[in-house]
C-alpha cells in the first residue's frame, strides 16, 4: 500500500485536505466529500511534505487570484477512461467552461457525455484538475462533488480575476 500524507488547507471555498503520495497529488477534498470517492485508509497529517506544502501555496494564490495554473506532480488513481477524462480536464483554459458533450468530442466519442460525467465526478484532484469547468449542455452547472454553490463560486472567481463578464 501506498503511504499517504494529508494537510488541511483554509479556503474561501471550505476547509480543503489535500493529499500525497510521494509521488504527487492524489486528491483535494471538500469539506462534506463523500469517504467512498477517495479512500485515505493509511494516511497520516504531514504539512511539511514537500508536494504538500507546494500544493498549499498554489492553492492560496488560486485563491487570491495570482495564480491560473497549477505546477504540481498528480499522482490520482483511477481506470484508464478516468485518467483520459481528467487529463481532457486539464486542456480546459482557467475562466471558461465546456459542456460534458464537448471533453466527450474532445476525448474522441461524443456520445461519451456521460460517461464522461461518471469519470468527471470521481475526479479526485479538485480545483487543480478543473472539473468545475465542465457544465451542462444548455449551460447549466451540474453535477460537483463541492456542491453547486461552490462550483458557481469557482467560475465567478475565475471570471473574475480574468476580467471576464459574470455571466454564466
Amino acid at each position: 500500500m501506498t503511504d499517504l500524507f494529508t494537510v488541511v488547507v483554509d479556503s474561501p471555498v471550505g476547509a480543503l485536505t489535500v493529499v500525497t503520495s510521494d509521488a504527487g497529488l492524489r486528491a483535494v477534498l471538500w469539506p462534506a466529500d463523500d469517504p467512498r470517492r477517495v479512500a485515505l485508509d493509511h494516511s497520516a497529517d504531514r504539512a511539511d511534505h514537500p508536494v504538500l506544502v507546494q500544493a498549499a501555496h498554489q492553492l492560496t494564490e488560486y485563491f487570491d487570484g495570482s495564480r491560473r495554473d497549477f505546477d504540481l506532480p498528480l499522482d490520482p488513481t483511477g481506470t484508464d477512461f478516468q485518467q483520459q477524462a481528467w487529463a481532457a480536464l486539464r486542456s480546459i483554459p482557467y475562466a471558461t467552461t465546456v459542456s460534458y458533450g464537448e471533453q466527450a468530442k474532445r476525448m474522441g466519442d461524443k456520445r461519451k457525455a456521460r460517461a464522461v460525467g461518471a469519470a468527471n465526478g470521481r475526479n479526485p484532484i479538485s480545483i487543480i484538475v478543473p472539473c468545475h469547468r465542465v457544465v451542462g449542455s444548455n449551460g447549466s452547472l451540474t453535477g460537483f462533488a463541492g456542491g453547486i454553490e461552490t462550483k458557481d463560486w469557482l467560475l465567478t472567481h475565475e471570471r473574475r480575476v480574468a476580467g471576464h463578464a459574470l455571466d454564466l
